[in-house]
């Protein structure tokens, strides 16, 4: 690709007379700006850290009841059952409704500004998630208030959760909620990951992508691993406590260790998932205070890799006094202490680019919260390699220690730096900057009260104190301690206030703030027009408006790629995933209430599954359904308007499919996802085989017919092949687009039976789900392909509709395509379990 200096479009300078009221036209359509239909990013982003920052004051004020609660010996503020429901609610929502959203909050607001993109690829889909997580979260929040909030603490365990010990619905509020958020989590993480790979601006080869953008893309690997493990659990849980399917019953060969397993397999990289953004903003806003390039930038980006890959191998760092295996607790015990030689690393090129600056850096309320988090979270990383060694975690776990751990490492290492980026980044969609004079108050009154609220606590736990407990006698050396604890939780609630009343005052939206007023070296800060950036640069290095000082005068002027909007709608260019070379401009949605229907009603779902009022759910998820394939009726727009000029005479298409195409990109996520769910399945049928194999010698007498499973095989993999043909029927000729309807029919009929064939083989071998384990665990591999077979025959009534409609030829067949590659995926996923359900009991019986 050509320099800038190449490619000067031919009248640059001034916009021309009437351009801009015509973008105005375009990209602000009629409701686009209404706050349900918006598709804009920023729009978009403000509402979902809006919400993620209601949550964390709502939580913070439940923590300040339990503080006081606390305060005293023999307290009667609160009652048991109250307490317990309040610390599971505020648990729950710290780190499930506002540490991990607004993290991909930021995300969506902040990763396409540094891209210099119009928006992520799927502007749709982050709406539909944001207005999930809101509806969702907001019922979860307020059951505190209706006396329905769960009380097994945010991690849930059975068999405290089970029914006979958790009668109502309290506990399915959690399970169904939290399952439901965390897929709205991974929509938004889908989003995220073909965003940083597919849409940055030419030129922007992944070693020049900003930090923050590694480190989101990181993160949104992450969810994509970590997350289907809780979903699982939690599908798991709810079954048992609505079925009696014995997962987690020792009674019925489970084992309540199982749900330990998947929940700290999700749980512990939470902590790194929460951290990895926030040290990604620490990276961009260190340089842009010290007026210095990063020190050591490959070696954060390995560190950052390295911290997600190590964070998979801990989470048996919270179960060392489980009873687990001497070589397991020395195994897992050295892996929690090496990540810390990542995070490290980190720090250290803070430190270093600070020491680069030569006394330069600047001293400011962002600079404040970075210095803040950089005490408090290495001390939290201190405490961590304390309660990795196994012999201190016995004495110290189930402790007020641990508590002052846990938030040392999450308020120093993930909300310091969110409110140092608040301060930062709100000069770019604001017309002014926060008050630095609040912010000093604010960044004193957190720093100094959560040091004196949480410092005192490693004391209380190391005397004896045990978490979750509601009130203790006097006399056991704990009341002072507790006391001051409980001034420093209001010291920092007051400077959280304090930080409101700078919002009420001095947060505007809007045009006509100070373009780059941190002097900052990233794209985030040029000029933004109606929509984004007038043009899209072309980038040469990873700091672009330090090392090319005219580059905002330029993308004003409309001198860089896709200066207006030639395909009359909002737009964005599509870049290879290494080099960032221009592929093809995708064709963005406009606003519509589609995807908050969805959304909306999806809740919905999950909300009245949860108080048992399973008709009105039904019709709410049919509902949710018809939404979905209203919103993506007009995605697919064709490539009548392509090719399209994109400045200096380079010509673009408007449509992709196949490996270039950014919806498959999209649906090959999507597949990632499903076989994390998968492998933790797999997990659980192998776990629960090893700790409770008397259950288990009849498995392979009761599958002995193989006639069942054997046409289940024959027609998931006859299904596949009809579905591959009906994409090769897609041809020119007439006749043979005429079959294509006829093959879908075909395919779907004969991957529906294939499931009815292999459940059917279980019913017929006398399996029943609430017999024991095994039973269970064996339809729980039907169950998971069901779901994916349901979401094919639901894609493949859209694609005859659209071929019907003339909507679909051998051109234009992304959608026929990304059905396709599911049905392959579950070919490939129903297959492994027939082998493992059939041929796993066989093996063992042989052995």
């Amino acid at each position: 690709m050509s320099s800038p200096a190449d490619y000067k479009l031919p009248n640059p300078g001034p916009r021309p007379e009437g351009e801009r009221e015509e973008l105005l036209r375009i990209w602000k359509t009629p409701g686009g700006w209404r706050l349900p239909t918006a598709v804009n990013n920023t729009v978009i982003g403000l509402l979902y850290i809006g919400a993620a920052f209601a949550f964390f004051v709502g939580a913070g004020i439940l923590a300040l009841v339990m503080r006081t609660q606390l305060a005293l010996p023999d307290n009667d503020l609160v009652s048991q059952n109250l307490y317990n429901q309040l610390f599971t609610v505020h648990g729950t929502t710290m780190m499930f409704l506002f540490a991990v959203p607004a993290m991909e909050a930021l995300g969506v607001m902040l990763l396409p500004q540094m891209l210099a993109a119009r928006d992520l690829p799927f502007p749709r889909l982050s709406a539909f998630a944001i207005w999930a997580y809101v509806v969702g979260g907001s019922v979860f929040f307020l059951t505190v208030f209706l006396d329905l909030a769960p009380k097994g603490g945010w991690f849930m365990y059975p068999p405290l959760t089970l029914t006979q010990f958790s009668p109502g619905d309290n506990a399915d509020f959690w399970l169904l909620g939290i399952g439901f958020i965390e897929i709205s989590a991974i929509a938004g993480a889908i989003e995220i990951i073909v965003g940083v790979l597919r849409t940055r601006p030419p030129g922007m080869s992944l070693d020049k992508l900003p930090i923050f953008g590694w480190a989101m893309l990181i993160f949104a690997g992450m969810i994509m691993v970590a997350f289907p493990a809780v979903i699982l659990a939690t599908m798991f849980l709810e079954i048992e406590r609505a079925f009696g399917w014995p997962f987690f019953s020792p009674e019925g060969g489970g084992d309540p260790l199982l749900w330990q397993h998947l929940f700290w397999f999700f749980g512990h990289p939470e902590v790194y998932i929460i951290f990895l953004p926030a040290a990604g903003l620490v990276s961009m806003i260190v340089p842009t205070m010290a007026r210095t390039p990063l020190v050591g930038y490959r070696l954060i980006v390995v560190a950052l890799i390295a911290t997600g890959f190590f964070s998979f191998g801990l989470w048996v760092h919270h179960m060392f006094a489980t009873g687990i295996p001497a070589m397991s607790l020395a195994f897992f015990s050295a892996a929690s202490m090496a990540v810390a030689i990542p995070s490290g690393i980190q720090i250290f090129s803070w430190i270093a680019t600070i020491a680069d600056s030569k006394g330069k850096y600047q001293i400011n309320v962002p600079s404040l919260f970075v210095l803040g988090m950089l005490f408090i979270f290495t001390l939290g990383g201190l405490t961590g390699v304390m309660v990795a060694m196994v012999p201190f975690d016995l004495q110290a776990h189930d402790t007020y220690f641990i508590v002052a751990h846990m938030h040392y490492v999450m308020i120093g290492g993930m909300v310091f730096p969110l409110f140092a980026c608040f301060y930062y980044w709100v000069p770019m969609v604001a017309k002014k900057r926060l008050s630095e004079r609040l912010g000093r108050w604010t960044f004193w009154l957190m720093f100094i009260g959560f040091n004196v609220a949480f410092l005192p606590m490693h004391l209380t736990g190391l005397l004896g104190m045990p978490r979750r407990i509601w009130t203790y006698p006097s006399g056991l050396g704990w009341d002072g301690l507790n006391m001051i604890s409980t001034i420093g939780a209001y010291m920092i609630a007051a400077g959280v206030l304090v930080f409101i009343i700078d919002l009420i005052r001095n947060f505007r939206v809007g045009e006509g703030g100070e373009p780059n007023p941190w002097g900052a070296g990233t794209l985030e800060f040029l000029p933004q027009d109606v929509y984004s950036t007038r043009s899209i640069p072309h980038i040469t290095s990873r700091d672009p408006l330090w090392d090319q000082p005219n580059l905002a005068e330029e993308v004003e002027s409309g001198q860089h790629y896709l200066p207006n909007a030639p395909t009359g709608g909002r737009e964005t260019i599509v870049t290879s995933a290494i080099e960032a070379k221009p592929q093809y401009v995708v064709q963005m949605p406009g606003p519509g209430w589609a995807h908050v229907c969805a959304a909306v009603f999806t809740a919905a779902c999950f909300l009245l599954l949860t108080i048992k009022v399973v008709t009105l759910a039904v019709i709410c998820a049919g509902i949710a359904v018809v939404s979905c394939l209203v919103w993506v009726w007009d995605i697919d727009k064709g490539p009548d308007k392509g090719p399209v000029n994109i400045g200096g005479g380079h010509r673009l298409p408007v449509y992709m499919t196949g490996p270039s195409a950014h919806g498959w990109w999209a649906m090959i996520v999507l597949m990632i996802v499903a076989g994390s769910l998968y492998l933790a399945y797999l997990f659980s049928y192998l776990y629960t085989w090893t700790v409770t194999p008397e259950v288990w010698p009849g498995a392979a007498d009761e599958l002995a017919s193989l006639r069942w499973p054997a046409l289940s095989a024959l027609s998931f993999v006859c299904g596949a092949v009809i579905y591959w043909f009906a994409q090769k029927s897609l041809g020119p000729h007439s006749a043979r687009h005429a079959l294509t309807p006829g093959l879908l029919l075909l395919g779907a009929l004969l991957i529906s039976a294939g499931l009815g064939f292999e459940i059917y083989g279980h019913w017929s071998a006398g399996l029943r789900g609430p017999q024991s384990s095994f039973d269970a665990l064996t339809y729980m591999a039907s169950f998971l392909t069901g779901e994916i077979v349901v979401a094919i025959l639901i894609m493949t009534v859209y694609v005859t509709a659209r071929h019907f409609t003339g909507k679909l030829d051998n051109v234009r067949f992304a959608s026929l395509e990304n059905t396709n590659l599911l049905v392959y995926y579950m070919t490939a996923q129903a297959l492994i379990g027939l082998v493992v359900v059939h041929g796993f009991p066989r093996l063992v019986g042989a052995s």
